[in-house]
């Protein structure tokens, strides 16, 4: 590879990094996996999956988790947000 060939990849690779690291900073994003659940990107260093039907019950829940986490706040550790 010649030198203007190196310094156009240099370049390429660089708008393509920033365009990951863009991407990784917009927050919470949802796909459907490979087996047809709903995968939670953006939480951690691990998707959340759960099938459709779980999620549902978790959501029905959601002033019973809202509760537990009140009445536990001072056991409960918080992870900063990115």
């Amino acid at each position: 590879m010649s030198e203007d060939d190196l310094k156009v990849e240099l370049e390429r690779l660089r708008n393509e990094n920033a365009a990951l690291k863009r991407g990784a900073s917009t927050g919470i994003r949802f796909k459907v996996s490979e087996k047809g659940a709903v995968s939670i990107y953006g939480m951690g260093r691990f998707p959340v999956t759960l099938y459709k039907e779980q999620w549902l019950k978790l959501l029905e829940m959601a002033d019973e988790i809202r509760a537990f986490i009140d009445a536990n706040k001072t056991q409960l550790k918080a992870k900063d947000q990115r």
